[in-house]
């Protein structure tokens, strides 16, 4: 039985959960989510907190015990705060806007790199070379920070790129012509 699936949530003052078969839903003050979870879990709330239960001793239901407690957790973290992820755009020239619901980078390539930002995530550019991502749902804002990063990934040479503002960049020595 996993260790962390045995904690129960703690339902905060002002979020409502509710459990129809599988489908677990939660609402807050910044919004609602609503996830099914997976046959071999069981969910109950009780009280204010959620507990969770595996229906059968397979293996399936061994790793979805902990995995299910995680993301409800998640869901209560995102309807109460919200979740975000910084990126950071470093290179001579680069930068990044907005433009209605895309993310547009000028990060050295010949033409302009149009991101299309997903139901649920928020983006803003306080800073030309600044990203922040806002949603409720942890897994679409790190996806979409994710592919953010991807179209121009930091180098080790000169650190130009696209990085997480807590990312360390490992930096290399180049080559050096001499004697």
């Amino acid at each position: 039985m996993s260790r962390l699936g045995k904690k129960p949530v703690l339902i905060p003052s002002g979020v409502t959960v509710a459990v129809a078969g599988d489908q677990v839903s939660v609402k807050g003050p910044k919004g609602e989510i609503s996830w099914d979870c997976h046959p071999s879990v069981g969910v109950a709330v009780v009280e204010n907190q959620v507990t969770f239960t595996q229906r059968s001793d397979e293996r399936i239901a061994r790793t979805m015990h902990g995995t299910a407690r995680q993301l409800v957790q998640n869901m209560v973290v995102g309807v109460t705060e919200g979740f975000s992820k910084t990126l950071d755009i470093v290179g001579v020239g680069y930068n990044a806007k907005i433009q209605g619901k895309k993310l547009v980078l000028s990060i050295g390539f010949c033409h302009p790199v149009e991101i299309q930002l997903p139901d649920g995530v928020e983006c803003e550019c306080p800073e030309p070379t600044r990203v922040v991502a806002r949603g409720l749902d942890k897994q679409k804002v790190g996806q979409f920070a994710a592919v953010v990063r991807a179209v121009r990934p930091p180098e080790p040479y000169k650190g130009k790129g696209i990085r997480y503002s807590d990312e360390v960049v490992r930096r290399k020595q180049a080559k050096s012509f001499g004697s």
